[in-house]
Formats: structure tokens, sequence, C-alpha cells
């Protein structure tokens, strides 16, 4: 065997194998609402080596990489057989997306790659590219994927390589494996953030949307909105109302979208979302919860204040720096929260905390008041309460 392609393929596995089988482990003392975990759970490198490396030593004799991997962030999440599974974003160097499910024994470490990545069929209007799938176990008995389809604006003017418009792709499965495509959801406006509810409402598939005016920019479009469907196969919102909304001077003034699909608590649907607002460094992205009634999931119930995640040291380093997002999280039966967070457009992270622990902050902690002066009195009174 070529000398040099047998020394490389041994150390590139083995860095490889060692990055695998990494323990992850709590930082302590933490917050009190949740214990992040020092290791990132995935990145570029913990994509397989035969993905990334053709393996012949005589159509690769120096063991070049030949599928260069980018990023692996913004990942669906869902327990399935006892595991957990991320429906990866994964980005090449060629700027193209793509979904692979990654699997952890115990959802903090040890996530490995599938063999190949998802295979989505596409539509008669084939996508450019497919990002950001949540993943929800619905009531009638199938998986579904909602991700986020860009194509380029056909309207552009002549030139413009990079206007696009965003539709809100739908697929489907029993397996995780194979996949059936359904129509794009039909709406007013364009949709990049589109979350299924794990229940019928009234009969109706229920959606969280972001109505906006255009790819990027939320525009007119007043934060997270609600709309339910008829027909899943055939999706079409025609009255969205908004649940949750932007607010000047708060973490969300640019906008807002849900993150993953709400959890079902006793006290009400528990929501995880990311809020944007622009500061000088840029757009800045923050995660922060929610709660609706549980016999009405669009009447909001409880929201505390300020963000609940934001990049922290490394996590603010990336492709595109200052950014966290979520589109995943895991219940446990036994209460037990796994919250898995891209940091920056490159990796995933996650926090664990409890059902629990999230009401308590929940319902526990002040609402903006959306004034300075209003924040020094909830600060005042927290203060008093304890010197007393």
């Amino acid at each position: 065997m070529n000398e040099l392609f047998d020394k490389r393929l041994k150390a590139v596995t083995a860095e490889y194998e060692n990055l695998i089988s990494r323990k992850n482990e709590p930082v302590l003392p933490g917050n009190g609402i949740y214990e992040r975990y020092k290791y990132p759970v995935l990145t570029a490198e913990h994509a397989p080596v035969f993905w990334r490396y053709d393996l012949s030593p005589e159509t690769n004799p120096y063991f070049m990489q030949r599928f260069g991997i980018n990023g692996t962030f913004n990942a669906g999440a869902i327990k399935w057989q006892g595991k957990y599974l991320m429906a990866v974003r994964v980005e090449g160097d060629d700027r193209k997306s793509f979904f692979a499910i990654a699997e952890s024994p115990n959802g903090v470490d040890n996530f490995r790659f599938w063999e190949y990545p998802l295979t989505i069929p596409e539509t008669e209007n084939p996508d450019i590219n497919v990002y950001d799938m949540r993943l929800t176990a619905h009531e009638d008995g199938w998986i579904y994927g909602v991700f986020c389809s860009e194509r380029k604006d056909p309207d552009a003017p002549a030139g413009d390589l990079s206007s696009a418009v965003a539709a809100a792709g739908i697929v489907r499965s029993k397996d995780l494996k194979t996949w059936e495509r359904l129509p794009d959801l039909k709406s007013k406006s364009q949709q990049r953030n589109v979350v299924l509810h794990p229940e019928f409402v009234n009969g109706k598939y229920a959606l969280y949307t972001r109505p906006q005016d255009g790819f990027i920019d939320a525009g007119s479009g007043g934060g997270i909105g609600w709309g339910l469907v008829d027909d899943i196969t055939n999706a079409e919102v025609k009255d969205e109302k908004i649940i949750n909304h932007r607010y000047y001077h708060t973490i969300k003034e640019l906008k807002n979208g849900e993150g993953p699909h709400p959890i079902k608590t006793s006290k009400g649907w528990l929501h995880l979302a990311h809020g944007v607002r622009a500061c000088a460094a840029g757009l800045r992205y923050v995660l922060y919860l929610y709660v609706t009634d549980l016999e009405q999931p669009d009447k909001l119930i409880a929201e505390p204040a300020g963000h609940f995640l934001a990049p922290m040291g490394e996590e603010r380093v990336g492709d595109v720096s200052n950014v966290l997002f979520t589109n995943g999280w895991i219940a446990d039966d036994d209460g037990t929260v796994y919250i898995y967070y891209a940091s920056c457009d490159t990796r995933m992270h996650v926090a664990v905390s409890s059902i629990d622990r999230l009401l308590d902050y929940c319902f526990n902690t002040e609402p903006d008041g959306y004034r300075s002066a209003a924040s020094v009195q909830t600060l005042n009174r927290l203060i008093k309460k304890n010197l007393k």
C-alpha cells in the first residue's frame, strides 16, 4: 500500500475516533436553569472519514479530502428507538446544505452519523438549498420534517445572484430513512421558519409560522404566527395570527421565530424560540422561552424577560458570528430536557435541564417591562426581598 496514504489514513481515522468517543461533561455551577456542556456535540470533524475522503490509494494517493464539510448545525431532534437523534444541517464547502441523521446513546456525546445522508425528493421546482429541519412526531402517526426550501428569486434583476425566495418544504416518514415529499406550504408571504404542532387542534394541523416581507427581513411580519391547515398533503395557511410579538428595544425587535415544536406539560405548552436584534456587530441571535395555554396553544400565558441562552466564549465565533439558533430538543419520560443549539452556523451544542426547572423559570421570572425604569423596579423588588 502507498506509504503516505496508509500513514494519513491511520492518523485521520485515529483523530476521528478520539473525537467521536470523547466524553462530554457539564460546565458547573451554571445558572440553575440549565447546564451547558463543555464540548460541542457535533462539528464538521464529526463527519465520517468515508464522507470526506476517497479511501482508495489508487484514486487518492495523497489521501486528500475530496468532499469538504464546512459545518454541522441547526439540527432537528427526536428520541427514536431509545436513541437520541438529530436531523443535522450539514453544509459542504460548496455552500450547499443537506440533511443527515446523527445518533447518540445518551444525548450528550458519542454522536455518530448514519452511513448515508437523507435523500429528500425534489418538487417540480427543484430546491437550490434546503436547511433547518424541524422534526415532529405527529399524532396522525407520521414523523414530519418541515424545512426551509430556498430558490433563486426569478424576479431578481439581471446579474443579481443573491436574491432568494423561501418556502416551507414538508416531508414525512415512518422510519426516518425513506421520506415522502409533500407540496410546499402555501401562504401569503415567504416562510423560512415553520414548525408543525404535534397534535391536531380542532381537527386540523397547526403550524407556527414567521410571516415576512422578504427573504431576510421580517418587515411588517409581527412575530411568531399561528395558522391551521385542513390537509397537510396540500397545506395552505389562509389566516395567520401573531401569538408571540416583536417589540422595540428587546432581544427580538428585528425578528423572532419558533425553534422546535413545543413540549406538552401539565402547565401549558413550553416553547423555545430565537430572537434577533441588530447591533454594531451585525445581527445577534439569542434563544428565549415562553408558554402557551394547554387547551388554547395560541394563547400566551408566560414569557420571562430577556434571553434564555446567548452565545458565550467560542460559541460567538464561526461562519456567522454572534449567533445561537435552535430547532431541536428532546424531553425524556423522566422530565430531563436536552436542548440542542447551534452556534454561528458552524457547530452543535447541548444544554440539559428539566421540564420542572424550565417551567419554574418561565412562570417565576419577571416579564419584560419594556422600559429601563421597569427593569430597575424589578431588580429593586428582588434586592429588597433578599435583604430583609
